[in-house]
């Protein structure tokens, strides 16, 4: 479900498919936009094609020792490492750089200008190309929501997208979740998924 992201989809894919020659792109967005969502699709996709991937989830002591040994290296949620740490990213941006063969796809949750990281860094992150990763709207999250519902063989009411919406957490990873909790309390109560069904699945009796 692209959204407004068509445009982000597509220069993604015209990277892995060799039809542009952009070796750095950073995308930014709120919680539950999908940045970890996209990278690791990125990076499911690249290993289909047998290149030599790096996912790294970032904390504050993450190493890029071996950065430079891959094809494409994922870097998701880069605000969250350490001093040591941005030190390593920026000498792997730099030999990726150098060698101009490598891929780097990095996620964060501001924009380059705004990110809390040693300032070399930062310039390095904003010399690539920079998107917005943005949220679904209501009505996108609903689709989404009926398509994952209808791959798993439930027919999902309008009623209950829109209870979910109004009663769960609003990001597509929270609702999907709550999904699949539905499927299997409806499968073990051999009941269909309905609103008063939904409702008592979040709200058990005492």
């Amino acid at each position: 479900m692209p959204g407004r992201n068509a445009e982000l989809l597509q220069t993604l894919d015209d990277i892995l498919m060799a039809r542009a020659q952009e070796h750095f792109v950073y995308l930014w967005g709120g919680t539950g936009c999908g940045k970890s969502h996209l990278l690791q699709g990125v990076a499911s996709a690249c290993m289909r094609n047998d290149m030599n991937t790096l996912y790294f989830a970032c904390g504050e002591r993450t190493s890029f020792a071996n950065g430079s040994e891959a094809d494409w290296v994922m870097v998701d949620d880069v605000d969250r490492l350490g001093v040591d740490a941005q030190i390593g990213l920026f000498h792997l941006y730099n030999r990726i750089r150098d060698e101009g063969q490598a891929f780097l796809l990095v996620s964060g949750s501001v924009a380059p200008a705004q990110l809390k990281l040693r300032e070399d860094l930062l310039t390095r992150l904003a010399w690539g190309l920079v998107y917005e990763v943005h949220e679904l709207t209501d009505e996108e999250k609903m689709e989404a929501m009926k398509n994952h519902a209808s791959s798993r063989g439930l027919a999902l009411p309008q009623e209950v997208c829109d209870y979910l919406l109004r009663h769960e957490r609003r990001d597509l990873t929270s609702l999907m979740a709550k999904l699949d909790e539905l499927d299997k309390y409806s499968l073990a109560s051999h009941r269909k998924i309905t609103v008063p069904l939904v409702r008592e699945l979040l709200q058990p009796a005492p």
